[in-house]
């Protein structure tokens, strides 16, 4: 599971930055990157990094001894 964890993680992260460049600059990384947010690689990307999110709410359950 070390490996899922890092991957969840790491699409979390890029997640978090593409938020951040959205606030800061209204400039989607993601969509600029894959054909806009309408393109089916955007959106696979989006899909896949809110998996990750709710899949790196398990990680609490880890914290907790």
């Amino acid at each position: 599971m070390r490996g899922l964890d890092t991957v969840a993680l790491l699409l979390v992260i890029i997640g978090g930055l593409n938020w951040l460049l959205i606030g800061l600059f209204q400039w989607d990384l993601v969509a600029s990157i894959f054909g806009g947010q309408d393109s089916a690689l955007s959106r696979i990307i989006y899909s896949l990094v809110g998996i990750a999110a709710l899949y790196a709410l398990t990680f609490f359950a880890k914290f907790e001894d």
